[in-house]
């Protein structure tokens, strides 16, 4: 029998990034949405050719087919959600330094042109979706990406995101989507986890 997806463990306790998000969010978010992605994928998998490959290729074998759809919302959700949590840190926030600031500085002129661009595309994703500094080519840039879509699917490396479904942020800040976006840039954003995305790519 083909090994289950398992939900990954959290790199932090669930009230390390109060009061930015709180841990009754992270309960909810961590311990019901994304658990509830594993449970249905683990279902839609069971004697499915696909049953036993890693998350990223089935991300991959379904982007794109409608006939896939179930699977690959559910699969796309869980890597997009265990990425997000080690985009997010107790000790991160604010300014990046050494190569990763050279780098923004080179692709949006300054910390805070970029800080604008990234909490404007956060803020202007219509409905449910992501916000994602990633590297194209080796260059930086800020997309958005609706629902469960992830930019590695259209060649693109995620080196951080945002998550803008409302079950990310509506129990801290209601509608003011906005709020949540600059306090997660200012107070958790990982830049030694964009870093070391970079460097992979």
């Amino acid at each position: 029998m083909a090994d289950p997806i398992v939900l990954p463990p959290l790199p932090y306790a669930d009230s390390a990034l109060a009061p930015v998000i709180s841990a009754q969010t992270i309960g909810f978010h961590y311990g019901k949405h994304h658990k509830a992605y594993v449970d249905n994928l683990n279902k839609l998998l069971e004697g499915h050719e696909l049953a036993g490959a890693g998350l990223e290729t089935i991300v991959r074998e379904t982007a794109g087919k409608p006939e896939r759809a179930g699977m690959f919302n559910n699969a796309a959700q869980i890597w997009n959600h265990s990425f997000y949590w080690n985009c997010l840190s107790p000790n991160g926030g604010g300014q990046p330094s050494g190569p990763m600031a050279q780098r923004l500085e080179q692709a949006f002129g300054s910390w805070d042109h970029f800080k604008k661009e990234f909490a404007q595309a956060a803020l202007t994703q219509f409905g449910s979706g992501w916000a994602w500094l990633v590297s194209e080519g080796g260059a930086l840039k800020i997309v958005k990406t609706a629902n469960a879509e992830v930019p590695f699917t259209k060649g693109q490396k995620p080196l951080l995101t945002i998550d803008v479904w409302e079950h990310a942020y509506y129990l801290d800040y209601q509608n003011r989507r906005g709020d949540y976006a600059n306090a997660v840039i200012d107070k958790l954003l990982n830049w030694q986890f964009a870093a070391a995305n970079y460097e992979s790519v």
